[in-house]
């Protein structure tokens, strides 16, 4: 009976939103969305009714994913790993704000993913057109001397994979409940959707197709000066004092889902001891924080 008791008061003090907890759990959702998504407003908290519910829907494992705050650590690691293409890093060295906004496209993407997910299909498509004319202007030449477009199909198509390797993998190994090979299987086929619209190159369609075309990619990649010094930026951003401990674990756990050439390519050290004992538990405990967090009423800017 006294723990029946307990945990009513337990449940309204967490419903209470003057109360203590609902406070800091308030508190807590401000830092992470001003520090990962900024103060964009577009990202719905749920369309389940809704006539249209987007590109994927309630049902999808694309929202099983992207719901879960491991989402966080997959978004670091796919910019980590993007680095690696000498011309995708070429656009982002010359076109991009990185230097003085390190966290900038972690931002950018976080809401980009946001309404290409939970946005209904028109705000989805208005989205992908929105960073197709953005991508329109990143032109250049890498140090090499060859030409790059953000638009060439095929770095489109190197974006695309590792958003969607990375969002796969940090969510099988710190997200709420692994995915089954089957529904790994349709959250890359549901993902195929986005690559389709933005003209990539034929994108992959299970795992098995994922694990395939980053493997025949690889001769293309290698990490110069260029993305040491992103990486750099990435992994030490001059953030808020608050801000420092939460990135500071969800980079170092996305460094750890790097592959060893990449890793070894940045100069990246690797320390299995640590990672298994200090990086992955704290992690896994900060998802979860994260994930209450972000459960809460969402809060508005003033």
């Amino acid at each position: 009976m006294g723990s029946t008791v307990d945990s009513m008061s337990n449940a309204r003090l967490l419903e209470n939103s003057d109360s203590p907890v609902a406070v800091v759990r308030r508190q807590l959702q401000r830092s992470i969305r001003d520090m990962l998504v900024g103060n964009q407003a577009t990202v719905r908290d749920s369309l389940k009714s809704q006539s249209d519910t987007g590109l994927f829907g309630p049902e999808s494992v694309t929202w099983q994913i992207h719901s879960d705050a491991a989402m966080l650590i997959g978004g670091v690691r796919s910019l980590l790993l993007q680095t690696v293409h000498p011309l995708a890093m070429a656009g982002v060295a010359d076109h991009s704000a990185y230097r003085t906004d390190p966290t900038g496209r972690l931002q950018r993407t976080a809401g980009y993913v946001g309404v290409v997910t939970f946005g209904t299909t028109v705000e989805a498509k208005e989205a992908v057109a929105m960073v197709k004319r953005v991508h329109a202007k990143v032109v250049g030449f890498a140090p090499d001397g060859r030409t790059y477009a953000a638009n060439d199909p095929h770095l489109l198509a190197w974006v695309h994979h590792t958003l969607v390797e990375s969002f796969l993998q940090a969510y099988q190994r710190y997200g709420a409940k692994p995915l089954s090979l089957a529904d790994a299987d349709r959250y890359v086929a549901e993902q195929a959707v986005l690559a389709d619209l933005f003209g990539a190159t034929p994108p992959a369609r299970s795992v098995a197709e994922l694990d395939a075309w980053m493997t025949s990619i690889r001769p293309e990649l290698s990490a110069g000066s260029q993305a040491r010094n992103a990486v750099r930026f990435l992994l030490f951003p001059p953030l808020a004092v608050q801000s420092l401990p939460f990135y500071g674990v969800l980079a170092s756990a996305a460094v750890g889902l790097l592959p060893s050439w990449a890793r070894r390519d940045l100069r990246l050290p690797r320390l299995p001891l640590t990672e298994t004992i200090a990086v992955r538990p704290a992690a896994w405990a900060l998802t979860q924080t994260l994930g209450w967090a972000m459960a809460a009423p969402p809060v508005h800017s003033s």
